[in-house]
């Protein structure tokens, strides 16, 4: 098997972990180029949700670079970026919805807590600047999106450098059973704590991502949520850069509660992982407000807008429309579902499995009756992560979901294209990489 070089010129993301050199990819699928195949059991971080080797995004992509390849947005428009634009309107839960394209997940966080703050001050209301998060999320790696991620590791190094905000708990039954009312009315709690006239928004993951691995929020949660930031003027921001784009089995995680946000970011699925594109959406009311009151939103980034990344999206989201992969996310969400309990669940060391649509994550305990996590130096989900590597299986893993340092998740989010064979191959090899690795 050919890997990189440890020691060429590229400042790898991983250091200490040898990669294999990839050849290609199609469908559900990745090959290196000793011909090695891998299952995408992850999509990357969750991001390939339309699957490899999809030419007609990449001949839309050719077809607006050989127009015009960079459009300056303060200058110019594109025919893209106005029909993806339109397009997505289409889908998203929100009245008369304004899209404002950026290049990531951290950006468009960025750029919803500005915005959040400039639409307060839209409406008068000067003195709200803070924006309120939950401990054990992730938003993102600039300093912002770090101040609002209540994921202690990744925080830690930079906590010197970063205005941090105040975080509430989030929703984990598996750990910290409690209805969703009572985990709701924490955010009024702290909402009053500071002072209502402070509190410009609230932003959270509908569904928490790779901090604490797929944990749902009981049924009762969101609608309070709405329910209290519409009681106190905090503007409500969703936090769907992972869950967005049909990945839970509908086109927005809350949608399963019904609840529309006042402000909703996405970034992973947007563009497949064919272009580097996030965006941000708002209500078109709060927009005009800001065009009135402030003249323009204070705001902006070299490639935001981009034509090219319009392009990319606006084939990916007609993928998703015509192949019905928001359906199909939910039914072999089911299926996805009953293999993991039906093949994992009895193992002595799967404390719990949990998720929606094409996300899951199955946490990994070393004692299941009690809970008790496995120290953070025994490496359980990294050391499962390589043994499925090595069997052909890529997922998705992360550490101290159990109290910031301990705890191991592992997880499932494969391209919304996979079928029930290919599931029942993804979750065997799974298995047999957990039992390998874990006995049991």
């Amino acid at each position: 098997m050919l890997y990189s070089h440890p020691y060429g010129n590229v400042f790898y993301r991983t250091m200490n972990h040898p990669r294999p050199m990839i050849s290609h990819g199609e469908g559900i699928y990745l090959y290196d180029e000793s011909g090695t195949r891998y299952i995408d059991g992850s999509g990357g971080p969750l991001v390939v949700n339309v699957g490899h080797g999809r030419t007609e995004i990449v001949e839309a992509m050719s077809k607006q670079a050989t127009a015009a390849a960079y459009v300056h947005a303060i200058m110019f428009t594109s025919e893209p970026l106005e029909t993806y634009a339109a397009e997505l309107a289409a889908v998203v839960s929100m009245p008369e919805p304004r899209f404002y394209f950026l290049s990531s997940g951290s950006e468009v966080v960025e750029g919803a807590i500005k915005l959040a703050r400039q639409i307060q001050i839209a409406r008068g209301e000067e003195k709200r600047h803070i924006v309120l998060s939950r401990w054990q999320s992730y938003h993102g790696m600039t300093l912002g999106a770090l101040a609002v991620s209540g994921r202690a590791a990744l925080r830690a190094p930079y906590l010197d450098m970063f205005h941090d905000v105040p975080h509430i708990p989030t929703p984990y039954t598996y750990r910290y059973p409690a209805t969703g009312i009572e985990l709701a009315n924490r955010l009024e709690e702290a909402i009053e704590a500071y002072g209502a006239e402070n509190i410009a928004g609230f932003i959270a993951e509908p569904l928490s991502g790779a901090s604490l691995g797929a944990a749902p929020a009981p049924d009762d949660y969101w609608p309070r949520i709405r329910e209290i930031c519409d009681q106190y003027g905090v503007l409500l921001i969703a936090d769907e850069v992972l869950v967005g784009m049909g990945r839970t089995g509908k086109w927005w995680a809350l949608n399963h509660w019904n609840v529309a946000p006042d402000i909703m970011v996405t970034s992973k699925g947007t563009a497949s992982g064919y272009f580097p594109l996030g965006l941000i959406a708002a209500k078109g009311e709060d927009v005009e407000q800001i065009r009135l009151k402030l003249g323009d939103f204070n705001h902006g980034g070299t490639f935001s807008h981009h034509a090219v990344g319009a392009a990319a999206g606006l084939a990916t989201l007609r993928i998703l429309q015509r192949e019905k992969l928001v359906d199909n996310s939910a039914a072999m969400g089911i299926v996805l579902e009953h293999a993991l309990r039906e093949q994992l669940g009895e193992h002595p060391h799967v404390g719990d499995i949990r998720g929606r649509g094409l996300f899951w994550g199955i946490e990994l305990v070393e004692n299941r009756n009690t809970k008790k996590p496995f120290a953070q130096d025994k490496g359980i989900a990294r050391r499962v992560w390589n043994r499925a590597f090595d069997m052909g299986l890529v997922i998705y893993y992360s550490t101290g979901c159990a109290d910031g340092k301990n705890g191991d998740v592992i997880m499932l989010g494969p391209p919304l294209i996979i079928d029930a064979s290919q599931i029942e191959e993804m979750v065997g090899i799974l298995r047999n990489a957990l039992y390998a690795e874990l006995g049991g």
